[in-house]
C-alpha cells in the first residue's frame, strides 16, 4: 500500500538529513536524475516537499509532516481526523483492505472512525462482477467497524492492469484525547501488538502462493498465512481502544509500508527521539519467519499492518500489557525511547547496530524482482 500519509504541525519539523537534488540541481551537477522506486517516497524527499507548505489556517491542529498518518482539524465541537490511503498491492479483498487500513490510522490518533469515501479505479475490460464485489467489500467492512459509507467515485480507467482503491476516512476525537506518532517521550517503553509482519505475510501467501510452494514451504503454512487478514487480523482499531482505556498512551503508530523498522523510524522522526530496540523481543510470527526466509525477505521491512506500536510510561506498561492480554490481543515490550542524539539502534546478542532502513517495502521489492 503506497502511503502518502504523513501529517502534523509544520513547526519543529526535523531538517532533511541528507541533501536531495531536484532535476535542475542534478543537471547542474552533471548527474542523472534520481529514479524513484516502487513504494513510498523516500523520507528525505517527502520532508523536502512538505516543508514548502505554508499552513496559516489556525483550525489545523495536525498538518503535513513525515511520520504522522492523518490530519486533524478543529471544529466547533471536537477534533476532526482525516486520513487517505490507496490500496495498490492487493487485488484480493481490495475494498476490505481500503476500509481497514484507513481505519487503523484514524484509530492511531485516538479517534473513532466514522465516515468513509472511496475512489475505485477499475481496469479496461473489467466485468460488472468486479465492481459489485469491491463495493460489497467496502460496504460490509464499514458496517463491521461502525463506519458509514457516505460517498465516493467508481470508474473504468485507461492504462491500468489491476484495480486501485483510494480511501478517505474521517473520524472524531475529543481535544484532550488526541494521540499522535509524535508523542513518544524519552524513557517510554515501546510496546507492540500481535507481531510482524501480519499483512505482508498474508499478501505473499495470497498473491505469490506458487513461488512460495516452489521454495519448499509446506502448504499448511501458506494456508495459515493466507488467513492472517482475519486471524490475527490487520485491524488495530480494537488494539488502540483497549490500550488507551487501560492507561495514558503517549504515542500510537501503525507500521504499514516499509515494515516495523520504517514505522519505528517514523516515530523517532515525528517525536524527535532516539530508540533502542531489543531484537530478541520483536515478535516475528512463525509463518512470516518461514515465508520471508524462503523468499529472502527481511521481516523488519515487510508491510506490517496488524501490529500496533505504542509508547507508554514504564509505570503503565504492565497495566497496558495486562489489558491487551485480557482482551485476547498478544502484546510485548520491545524496547525503549531515548534522547534523539542516541539515534536508532537494534540490540542483538549484547551488540548494538543501527536499526535497518528500507527505502522500499520488502513486498514491493519481491514483486518487482519477480516480474
Amino acid at each position: 500500500m503506497t502511503d502518502w500519509r504523513d501529517s502534523s504541525d509544520s513547526q519543529d519539523r526535523p531538517k532533511t538529513e541528507e541533501p536531495l537534488h531536484t532535476k535542475s540541481d542534478s543537471a547542474q551537477a552533471g548527474s542523472s536524475p534520481r529514479i524513484l522506486q516502487v513504494g513510498k517516497l523516500p523520507m528525505q524527499l517527502l520532508d523536502k516537499l512538505l516543508s514548502t507548505l505554508d499552513l496559516t489556517d489556525p483550525r489545523i491542529v495536525v498538518g503535513p509532516r513525515v511520520g504522522l498518518d492523518a490530519a486533524v482539524v478543529k471544529t466547533r465541537d471536537a477534533l476532526l481526523v482525516a486520513k487517505t490511503d490507496p490500496i495498490t498491492f492487493a487485488t484480493d479483498l481490495i475494498g476490505w483492505y481500503a476500509v481497514n487500513i484507513n481505519a487503523n490510522d484514524v484509530a492511531c490518533m485516538g479517534a473513532r472512525p466514522l465516515w468513509f469515501m472511496a475512489t475505485v479505479l477499475l481496469p479496461e475490460g473489467a466485468q460488472e462482477e468486479l465492481a459489485e464485489n469491491i463495493f460489497q467489500q467496502v460496504s460490509s467492512s464499514c458496517s463491521t467497524l461502525g463506519i458509514t459509507l457516505i460517498g465516493g467515485h467508481m470508474e473504468i480507467t485507461y492504462g491500468l492492469s489491476r484495480p486501485i482503491v483510494v480511501g478517505c476516512l474521517l473520524g472524531e476525537v475529543e481535544e484532550d484525547r488526541l494521540i499522535t506518532a509524535g508523542g513518544a517521550l524519552p524513557g517510554d517503553d515501546i510496546v507492540v501488538t500481535k507481531g510482524i509482519a501480519v499483512e505482508g505475510t498474508a499478501l505473499l501467501a495470497r498473491e505469490a502462493r506458487q513461488q512460495i510452494l516452489a521454495k519448499g514451504v509446506e502448504p499448511q503454512v501458506v494456508e495459515r498465512a493466507s488467513d492472517f487478514l482475519f486471524d490475527p487480523g490487520i485491524s488495530v482499531v480494537r488494539d488502540a481502544q483497549v490500550a488507551r482505556s487501560a492507561a495514558p498512551v503517549h504515542c500510537f503508530h501503525d507500521p504499514t509500508e516499509g515494515g516495523l523498522a520504517t514505522g519505528l523510524e517514523e516515530i523517532a522522526r515525528a517525536s524527535s527521539a532516539g530508540l533502542r530496540i531489543e531484537a530478541d523481543q520483536v515478535p516475528v510470527v512463525d509463518e512470516c519467519r518461514v515465508i520471508a526466509g524462503a523468499l529472502g525477505l527481511d521481516p523488519l521491512g515487510l508491510i506490517a499492518s496488524g501490529c500496533l506500536v505504542m509508547t507508554v510510561s514504564p509505570q503503565h506498561t504492565r497495566r497496558v500489557l495486562a489489558a491487551l492480554e485480557a482482551a485476547g490481543i498478544a502484546a510485548r515490550r520491545i524496547g525503549k525511547v531515548v534522547e534523539r542524539g542516541r539515534g536508532l539502534a537494534l540490540i542483538e546478542r549484547d551488540e548494538e547496530r543501527p536499526l535497518p532502513r528500507f527505502e522500499r517495502d520488502e513486498l514491493a521489492r519481491f514483486f518487482e524482482e519477480s516480474a
